[in-house]
């Protein structure tokens, strides 16, 4: 079969779990990217099919992801927090900001490679001064290079690691700067000791491309003057806690009064 770019398609040996685009092809390898998945693959082109369906999200997701506020509209007015979301994907990305927009939450998206965020992140906190501060992109853990302990057996982790300690060199407070970084398989542990109030991934898995925007939201519409629903908030992303984990913090959104 003849694949192209842009195409469609799902790997015969992992049971066609996942549907990836084509983003290019080198002889008979084509590589891939998955299209909610934070996953980059290779595969050869005789372990692919073609997706011939209208890709469709799982519906009890969509719902799932949906904040379920009950606000006072009538009395008093709502200051979610802001968010700063840095991705290294520019597709997941554009979809996180529509997310956000659908809340109509103030949010500011920049694409940047991951091992360039580290020294950048400083310049874009002082230009946007967030309330939450988001770094993914795509990450891969490596058995071959060496245990789930080890940072330099990750694609990005380290640099993920890095951002982290330089946004907290700017601000230091993990109830006045919240951070949410990780992607797809990295190293939870070391993203938590270097300062992240949420990350990915504790049993070192993919997460879906929403998973970081779903934390954030939730983290943005919640009461500066409470703590939030730390499990309530992992259970409304795609794999809960086997996907993303975090620390207990308050919420960033100022409730005010009249209307």
């Amino acid at each position: 079969m003849d694949f192209k770019e842009g195409d469609l398609v799902t790997r015969n040996s992992y049971n066609n779990d996942m549907v990836f685009k084509i983003i290019s092809i080198d002889n008979d390898i084509c590589y891939l990217k998955g299209i909610n998945v934070r996953l980059i693959a290779d595969s050869p082109v005789d372990d692919l099919i073609i997706y011939d369906q209208e890709f469709e999200e799982d519906q009890e997701f969509l719902e799932r992801i949906k904040p379920n506020l009950d606000l006072d509209r009538s009395e008093f007015f709502y200051l979610p927090g802001k968010i700063l979301h840095i991705d290294g994907d520019n597709e997941y990305l554009d979809k996180c900001l529509k997310y956000y927009e659908e809340d109509n939450l103030m949010a500011i998206g920049v694409r940047e490679d991951e091992e360039n965020v580290p020294f950048k992140i400083r310049e874009l906190l002082e230009l946007h001064n967030p309330n939450i501060l988001v770094i993914t992109g795509h990450d891969a853990y490596y058995k071959k290079k060496g245990g789930r302990d080890d940072l330099s057996a990750y694609k990005n982790s380290q640099n993920f690691v890095a951002s982290i300690k330089e946004a907290r060199k700017y601000e230091h407070s993990h109830e006045k700067l919240i951070i949410i970084a990780g992607a797809c398989q990295s190293d939870y542990e070391e993203l938590i000791k270097a300062g992240a109030n949420f990350a990915s991934s504790p049993k070192r898995i993919n997460i879906h491309a929403l998973d970081p925007a779903i934390i954030a939201t939730r983290v943005s519409l919640s009461d500066i003057s409470k703590d939030i629903d730390l499990i309530n908030i992992l259970e409304n992303t795609k794999y809960g806690k086997d996907g993303m984990g975090g620390i207990k913090t308050k919420g960033t959104m100022y409730i005010g009064y009249p209307r």
